[in-house]
């Protein structure tokens, strides 16, 4: 099953994609992660998206796709996979659609004010990544990761004012791959409101597997 989630910021895309890989027994792909492994790897277009970052500026899309398209030739993900955060545009969407054949996309549909709520208690282990919410999912130790013991900290990005800027990009830029996916018929929309144990049942739900 070929996956892309989308979905605003702050919408749960990456905390569900976690519980759907268990689920499909399918690799979650993020953006970031394909950079940080080039970056490691030290591969041509990881110099060169090194370089890109290190000047303080975005990975241009010829880039982010000729990666994409490398890390879905890999053998782990002829099964499927689960992208989030790729696309981000319709020409990204284009371009995948020219090396890979999505099943569905899953649109995490969520009202801003519940993006501001979220995001701004959200808070992210330093070392792993792991994501906890000064309301919700709670750390057990004030400041500690609960996984690896790494700093709990708040992001720049989850600042209101940085949300909402966030916020007015992605409907300026990705939402309108909302109705570019509808059109084709691979748009399934989710409530992506609820707390997680209920939007994975709302995932079951419309990917109709049994809940």
């Amino acid at each position: 099953m070929k996956l892309i989630f989308l979905g605003p910021p702050g919408a749960g895309k990456g905390t569900l994609a976690v519980k759907a890989v268990e689920i499909l027994g399918v690799p979650q792909i993020s953006t970031g992660g394909i950079f940080r492994a080039a970056v490691a790897a030290q591969s041509p277009l990881g110099i060169k998206v090194k370089e890109i970052m290190d000047a303080g500026k975005l990975v241009d899309d010829e880039t982010t796709i000729a990666l994409v398209k490398e890390r879905l030739a890999m053998d782990d993900v002829q099964k499927g996979y689960i992208l989030d955060g790729f696309p981000r545009t319709i020409p990204q969407a284009q371009a995948l659609a020219g090396f890979s054949t999505v099943d569905k996309v899953i649109n995490f549909d969520i009202p801003d004010s519940g993006v501001l709520v979220r995001l701004g208690g959200r808070r992210v282990c330093r070392k792993c990544g792991f994501n906890f919410h000064a309301v919700f999912n709670k750390p057990k130790q004030e400041g500690i990761c609960d996984h690896c013991g790494g700093e709990v900290y708040i992001r720049d990005d989850d600042q209101a004012s940085a949300i909402q800027k966030r916020l007015e990009v992605y409907r300026a830029q990705t939402a309108p791959l909302i109705g570019y996916y509808r059109e084709k018929g691979l748009l399934l929309d989710m409530d992506a409101s609820p707390m997680i144990d209920e939007i994975v049942i709302n995932f079951k739900k419309v990917m109709g597997l049994a809940v």
